[in-house]
């Protein structure tokens, strides 16, 4: 049975803890390339609630709960036309905003549709975005100012991941596992100098400073170069869901990525990156040899179902697609050839939702136990004190984060460090 506290931490329907914490914040929920004028509209499991978008004639993107407020008939059935959803069961239409348009199907004498709304939510597109917001203010905040989301034209991928969102997230602040999951069979001869994995293959025992930060928390893993500077891993957790990753040169390139839940079991990812130095993320980079680091993910077709967007080729029922020759001869440590899938595979594995108590949590598991205790602490001021949670109104905090790898004089302290590669950093978006 799991612990009282990993409910509430895991949990995300509406009147839950994390449910309500979240519903505060603008939220990634599709790409716009996934939503088309006129074409057929796409189902959205976002926080335990089944909503469709669809993009209308004039090319404005409507997202609303998925039934029709007449007889609940499935509005993903309707006709998206002529600036409107239509239900096909009695002809009632909506706009973007919800608001019934339309209703052929009662006496005009006895019509009521200014009366008759969808439960719609406000969205905003932008830099190849969608975004809702699923709050109760009547004016939602701002957008947070994410840099990577600033870019006017980042790079974006998604993937599907069945498990709960925390539970998917930490994979990406606990940096300790890349010496094995992800490099567990590189030496540092496979690496030229430069590479931002070669100090992680040099010593895959890193040392921990973690910190709270304005907008979550952030760690830097630190060790010895073989060069004499000290090699530091930067990375963030940003409310409500996301993650900076440190497998990135800290200077020349932004990434955000958001694990938005869909219910309490599954999770999208939205990678979001940009830079100067296209080639500069760990998983399209190569060893010295001129060969791949890792493989591209293969996607599984897509379906209509509640579920069917991006998900992997390879999940449990294949295990992960692992090459047991591949693992057993060093071609790679886990036998899985893509980055992403090898988290996707240890995060799965745990189940829909693990249970913490089952746990022993490590020295180098701090950042870990760091962002759970601060998440669960805001969450509940925010339920029982009426707290405007961190990064609603103050949007601008996001900015001041950024990750990546770099090199650094052995004698400066993580702070230290952060500032002068920040100031060395090229930004986009905005002046810090």
């Amino acid at each position: 049975m799991k612990s009282n506290k990993t409910d509430e931490i895991t949990r995300v329907g509406p009147g839950t803890l994390m449910g309500e914490f979240m519903r505060q914040y603008w939220i990634p929920v599709a790409k716009s390339s996934e939503v088309v004028s006129d074409g057929d509209p796409v189902r959205l499991m976002i926080l335990c609630e089944k909503l469709i978008a669809f993009r209308d004639t004039s090319g404005r993107v409507g997202v609303m709960d998925h039934r029709c407020p007449h007889r609940c008939a499935s509005l993903f059935i309707g006709r998206n036309e002529e600036n409107g959803i239509r239900c096909v069961y009695h002809g009632w239409k909506f706009d973007v905003d919800g608001k019934c348009v339309d209703m052929p199907s009662v006496p005009a004498r006895m019509d009521f549709k200014d009366k008759v709304n969808a439960r719609a939510y406000k969205t905003h597109e932008a830099n190849g975005l969608i975004w809702i917001y699923m709050g109760k203010a009547d004016t939602p905040p701002p957008l947070p100012q994410i840099e990577a989301t600033m870019m006017e034209d980042p790079e974006i991928w998604c993937l599907q991941r069945n498990c709960n969102w925390l539970q998917a997230l930490e994979g990406d602040i606990d940096t300790s596992h890349v010496g094995y999951l992800h490099v567990g069979s590189l030496t540092p001869d496979d690496l030229e100098e430069d590479h931002p994995m070669r100090p992680t293959v040099l010593n895959r025992s890193p040392e921990y400073v973690v910190s709270n930060a304005e907008w979550g928390t952030m760690y830097g893993a630190y060790r010895p170069n073989d060069d004499g500077q000290m090699s530091w891993r930067v990375a963030h957790f940003m409310f409500p869901f996301w993650t900076q990753t440190p497998n990135n040169r800290f200077s020349t390139r932004a990434i955000a990525r958001a694990w938005v839940p869909m219910d309490d079991e599954h999770s999208m990812l939205f990678d979001i990156t940009g830079g100067v130095d296209e080639g500069n993320p760990a998983y399209t980079s190569k060893l010295k040899d001129d060969t791949p680091l890792f493989e591209p993910i293969k996607y599984a077709e897509t379906t209509t179902d509640w579920f069917g967007r991006w998900r992997a080729a390879d999940e449990e029922h294949n295990d992960w697609g692992i090459d047991r020759e591949s693992q057993r001869n060093g071609h790679q440590f886990t036998g899985i050839p893509n980055i992403t899938m090898q988290d996707q595979a240890v995060t799965e594995s745990m189940g829909g939702i693990t249970d913490h108590e089952y746990e022993n949590l490590a020295p180098t598991d701090q950042m870990i136990a760091f962002t759970r205790r601060r998440i669960l602490l805001m969450a509940k001021a925010a339920r029982d004190k009426g707290l405007t949670p961190p990064g609603v109104e103050d949007a601008n905090i996001f900015y001041k984060a950024r990750a990546g790898s770099f090199l650094h004089e052995p004698e400066a302290d993580l702070k230290e460090a952060y500032e002068a590669q920040l100031e060395k950093a090229e930004r986009w978006g905005k002046s810090a």
